[in-house]
Protein backbone atom coordinates (compact mmCIF):
# COMPACT_ATOMS: atom_id res chain seq x y z
CA UNK A 1 0.00 0.00 0.00
CA UNK A 2 3.07 1.95 0.91
CA UNK A 3 4.62 1.92 -2.68
CA UNK A 4 1.15 2.64 -4.69
CA UNK A 5 0.50 5.57 -2.53
CA UNK A 6 4.88 6.93 -3.37
CA UNK A 7 4.23 5.87 -6.75
CA UNK A 8 1.09 7.79 -6.80
CA UNK A 9 2.41 10.99 -5.22
CA UNK A 10 5.66 10.83 -7.44
CA UNK A 11 3.51 10.38 -10.47
CA UNK A 12 1.17 13.41 -9.31
CA UNK A 13 3.69 15.82 -7.77
CA UNK A 14 7.51 15.20 -8.13
CA UNK A 15 7.91 14.04 -11.74
CA UNK A 16 4.77 15.47 -12.92
CA UNK A 17 4.39 15.21 -16.46
CA UNK A 18 3.67 18.64 -17.45
CA UNK A 19 5.78 20.72 -15.32
CA UNK A 20 8.80 18.41 -14.61
CA UNK A 21 8.99 15.93 -17.54
CA UNK A 22 7.30 18.80 -19.68
CA UNK A 23 4.96 16.40 -21.54
CA UNK A 24 1.35 17.58 -22.33
CA UNK A 25 2.56 21.36 -23.01
CA UNK A 26 0.26 21.78 -25.74
CA UNK A 27 -3.72 21.20 -23.76
CA UNK A 28 -1.95 22.57 -20.72
CA UNK A 29 -1.23 26.25 -22.41
CA UNK A 30 -4.41 25.47 -24.70
CA UNK A 31 -7.22 24.55 -22.71
CA UNK A 32 -6.22 26.69 -19.37
CA UNK A 33 -8.38 29.46 -19.76
CA UNK A 34 -11.28 28.97 -18.13
CA UNK A 35 -11.72 26.84 -14.73
CA UNK A 36 -14.60 24.58 -15.47
CA UNK A 37 -12.52 23.46 -19.15
CA UNK A 38 -9.57 22.63 -17.21
CA UNK A 39 -11.40 20.37 -15.31
CA UNK A 40 -12.65 18.55 -17.57
CA UNK A 41 -9.86 18.42 -19.76
CA UNK A 42 -8.15 16.87 -16.80
CA UNK A 43 -11.01 14.33 -15.82
CA UNK A 44 -11.07 13.28 -19.27
CA UNK A 45 -7.45 12.79 -19.97
CA UNK A 46 -6.94 11.16 -16.45
CA UNK A 47 -9.79 8.70 -17.56
CA UNK A 48 -8.22 8.38 -20.53
CA UNK A 49 -4.76 7.53 -19.16
CA UNK A 50 -5.90 5.26 -16.81
CA UNK A 51 -8.16 2.84 -19.38
CA UNK A 52 -5.29 3.17 -21.76
CA UNK A 53 -2.42 2.43 -19.16
CA UNK A 54 -4.52 -0.87 -18.13
CA UNK A 55 -5.52 -2.35 -21.75
CA UNK A 56 -1.81 -1.59 -23.13
CA UNK A 57 -0.49 -3.37 -20.48
CA UNK A 58 -3.04 -6.25 -21.01
CA UNK A 59 -2.45 -6.64 -24.74
CA UNK A 60 1.17 -6.38 -24.41
CA UNK A 61 1.24 -9.15 -21.60
CA UNK A 62 -1.17 -11.34 -22.39
CA UNK A 63 -1.71 -10.87 -26.23
CA UNK A 64 1.76 -10.06 -27.55
CA UNK A 65 4.14 -11.54 -25.60
CA UNK A 66 3.38 -15.00 -25.13
CA UNK A 67 3.03 -15.52 -29.28
CA UNK A 68 6.26 -13.33 -29.46
CA UNK A 69 4.84 -10.22 -31.15
CA UNK A 70 6.57 -7.45 -28.64
CA UNK A 71 7.63 -5.81 -31.62
CA UNK A 72 4.40 -4.50 -32.89
CA UNK A 73 3.60 -3.23 -28.97
CA UNK A 74 4.01 0.30 -30.26
CA UNK A 75 1.24 -0.25 -32.65
CA UNK A 76 -1.17 -1.79 -30.71
CA UNK A 77 -0.60 0.50 -28.01
CA UNK A 78 -1.27 3.44 -30.77
CA UNK A 79 -4.55 1.45 -31.62
CA UNK A 80 -5.77 1.53 -28.16
CA UNK A 81 -4.93 4.88 -27.60
CA UNK A 82 -7.50 6.18 -30.31
CA UNK A 83 -10.49 3.39 -29.38
CA UNK A 84 -10.27 4.75 -25.67
CA UNK A 85 -10.11 8.46 -26.92
CA UNK A 86 -12.95 8.05 -29.42
CA UNK A 87 -15.17 6.20 -26.96
CA UNK A 88 -14.74 9.14 -24.44
CA UNK A 89 -15.17 11.72 -27.03
CA UNK A 90 -18.29 10.60 -27.21
CA UNK A 91 -19.46 9.80 -23.81
CA UNK A 92 -18.50 13.64 -23.20
CA UNK A 93 -20.77 14.58 -26.07
CA UNK A 94 -23.63 12.42 -24.56
CA UNK A 95 -23.08 13.44 -21.03
CA UNK A 96 -22.16 17.15 -21.26
CA UNK A 97 -22.75 18.95 -24.41
CA UNK A 98 -21.13 22.73 -23.19
CA UNK A 99 -18.09 20.93 -22.23
CA UNK A 100 -17.33 19.03 -25.24
CA UNK A 101 -17.86 22.36 -26.86
CA UNK A 102 -15.68 23.90 -24.21
CA UNK A 103 -12.77 21.21 -25.00
CA UNK A 104 -13.26 21.30 -28.85
CA UNK A 105 -10.38 20.53 -30.88
CA UNK A 106 -8.31 19.29 -27.57
CA UNK A 107 -10.86 16.75 -26.61
CA UNK A 108 -9.63 14.34 -30.09
CA UNK A 109 -6.05 15.51 -29.63
CA UNK A 110 -5.87 14.05 -26.51
CA UNK A 111 -5.06 11.01 -29.23
CA UNK A 112 -1.90 12.44 -30.09
CA UNK A 113 -0.71 13.97 -26.54
CA UNK A 114 2.34 13.03 -25.80
CA UNK A 115 1.52 12.02 -21.75
CA UNK A 116 -0.53 9.36 -22.80
CA UNK A 117 1.60 7.25 -25.34
CA UNK A 118 4.75 8.58 -23.00
CA UNK A 119 2.67 6.92 -19.93
CA UNK A 120 2.20 3.52 -21.38
CA UNK A 121 5.91 3.60 -22.98
CA UNK A 122 7.22 4.51 -19.08
CA UNK A 123 5.23 1.83 -17.56
CA UNK A 124 6.81 -0.97 -20.07
CA UNK A 125 9.97 -0.03 -19.58
CA UNK A 126 9.57 0.39 -15.74
CA UNK A 127 7.91 -2.86 -15.91
CA UNK A 128 5.06 -1.86 -13.90
CA UNK A 129 2.42 -4.70 -12.89
CA UNK A 130 -1.12 -4.17 -14.17
CA UNK A 131 -1.74 -2.36 -10.78
CA UNK A 132 1.35 0.16 -10.66
CA UNK A 133 0.03 0.77 -14.27
CA UNK A 134 -2.96 2.16 -13.05
CA UNK A 135 -2.02 3.56 -9.90
CA UNK A 136 0.79 5.54 -12.14
CA UNK A 137 -1.99 6.60 -14.57
CA UNK A 138 -4.03 7.83 -11.93
CA UNK A 139 -1.17 9.98 -10.37
CA UNK A 140 -0.18 11.16 -13.38
CA UNK A 141 -3.61 12.13 -14.65
CA UNK A 142 -4.18 13.96 -10.67
CA UNK A 143 -1.15 15.44 -11.57
CA UNK A 144 -2.18 16.66 -14.60
CA UNK A 145 -5.48 17.68 -13.33
CA UNK A 146 -4.02 19.58 -10.43
CA UNK A 147 -1.33 21.56 -13.12
CA UNK A 148 -4.18 22.11 -15.23
CA UNK A 149 -6.32 23.71 -12.30
CA UNK A 150 -3.97 25.58 -10.83
CA UNK A 151 -3.05 26.90 -13.90
CA UNK A 152 -6.34 27.92 -14.98
CA UNK A 153 -6.90 29.47 -11.80
CA UNK A 154 -3.82 31.58 -12.39
CA UNK A 155 -5.00 32.58 -16.00
CA UNK A 156 -7.57 34.23 -14.89
CA UNK A 157 -6.50 35.79 -12.15
CA UNK A 158 -3.81 37.33 -14.41
CA UNK A 159 -6.43 37.98 -17.32
CA UNK A 160 -8.56 41.14 -14.53
CA UNK A 161 -4.62 42.16 -13.46
CA UNK A 162 -2.02 45.63 -14.65
CA UNK A 163 0.16 44.08 -17.07
CA UNK A 164 2.61 45.48 -18.38
CA UNK A 165 1.98 45.29 -22.70
CA UNK A 166 4.55 43.93 -23.18
CA UNK A 167 3.92 40.54 -21.14
CA UNK A 168 0.43 40.35 -21.63
CA UNK A 169 -1.05 37.31 -23.31
CA UNK A 170 1.11 34.56 -24.03
CA UNK A 171 4.19 35.92 -22.81
CA UNK A 172 2.80 36.09 -19.12
CA UNK A 173 1.24 33.06 -19.29
CA UNK A 174 4.66 31.04 -20.14
CA UNK A 175 6.30 32.89 -17.53
CA UNK A 176 3.94 31.80 -14.55
CA UNK A 177 4.14 28.24 -15.93
CA UNK A 178 7.42 28.63 -15.70
CA UNK A 179 7.20 30.00 -11.90
CA UNK A 180 4.95 27.00 -11.58
CA UNK A 181 7.58 24.32 -12.89
CA UNK A 182 10.19 25.63 -10.98
CA UNK A 183 7.74 25.14 -7.55
CA UNK A 184 7.05 21.83 -8.65
CA UNK A 185 10.50 20.79 -9.36
CA UNK A 186 11.54 21.81 -5.94
CA UNK A 187 9.75 18.23 -4.90
CA UNK A 188 12.71 16.44 -6.00
CA UNK A 189 13.93 13.62 -3.84
CA UNK A 190 10.47 12.92 -1.89
CA UNK A 191 9.73 9.88 -3.53
CA UNK A 192 11.52 10.04 -6.73
CA UNK A 193 13.45 6.63 -6.48
CA UNK A 194 9.89 5.28 -6.94
CA UNK A 195 9.90 6.37 -11.08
Amino acid sequence: MLEALILFFSAAIVNNFVLVRFLGICPFLGVSNHLSAALGMGGATTSVLILTSVCCALVNDYVLAPFGLSSLSLIADIVIIAAVVQLTEIIIKALSEDLYHALGIYLPLITTNCIVLGLVLLNASLEHTLLQCAVFAAGAGTGFTLVLTLFAAMRERIAIADVPAPFKGSAVALIAAGLMSMAFMGFAGFAGSAV
